[in-house]
């Protein structure tokens, strides 16, 4: 049961795929800021402010946000395949109960 997308025009070709490539780019941005910022966090905490760690409670906090970013993009993001086979799955199972008497 492994149907294609149904066809799509040009104009809304380029309409998908600039908005899936934002969606990416939004997110490849999101994960440089992640590295850079909390690379200064852990400089600031080994060799500046304070002697303990304190730089571990933001970098997990931002982790959690940046990982839910991500499954938001690439996994249940619009296009993603994961996303598609459900609303397949629901599309299907709307048109089986239009059928029904």
């Amino acid at each position: 049961m492994n149907r294609a997308m149904p066809q799509l025009s040009d104009p809304e070709i380029e309409r998908l795929a600039r908005k899936r490539a934002g969606s990416k780019m939004g997110w490849y941005i999101h994960a440089l800021m992640f590295v850079l910022v909390n690379g200064l966090f852990f400089a600031f905490s080994r060799y500046g402010f304070g002697h303990r760690p304190w730089s571990v409670f933001p970098v997990v906090g931002w982790g959690v946000g940046l990982v839910l970013h991500g499954v938001s993009v690439f996994m249940i993001g619009s296009g993603s395949r994961f996303r598609e086979r459900l609303v397949q799955r629901e599309r299907e199972r709307l048109q089986r109960e239009q059928e029904r008497p």
